[in-house]
């Protein structure tokens, strides 16, 4: 049974290649566009990260609140969870 190749051949790859020389050098004639695109794209990953954090500490709050109940290690997690509260 022949193995099929998924080989690109020399035309293809040279376009490929024009197409993205072309599509760099129309983006990055225009400084302030790449500084505007850049600066949103700061601004959206730092919201991002921001939001993810709040969730994801509220949810392990939420879960060590779950074991405060118990007999040994409760006492700890309640004082970890107001430490965290403050």
């Amino acid at each position: 049974m022949k193995k099929s190749s998924k080989r690109v051949s020399d035309a293809e790859a040279s376009s490929r290649r024009q197409l993205f020389e072309e599509m760099f050098y129309d983006f990055y004639n225009n400084r302030h566009k790449v500084y505007w695109m850049n600066f949103v794209r700061g601004l959206s990953f730092g919201f991002g990260a921001l939001i993810g954090g709040t969730v994801v500490v509220t949810i392990v709050v939420w879960i060590l609140g779950r074991f405060v109940s118990i007999p040994l290690i409760g006492e700890y997690i309640r004082q970890g969870i107001e430490v965290i509260q403050k």
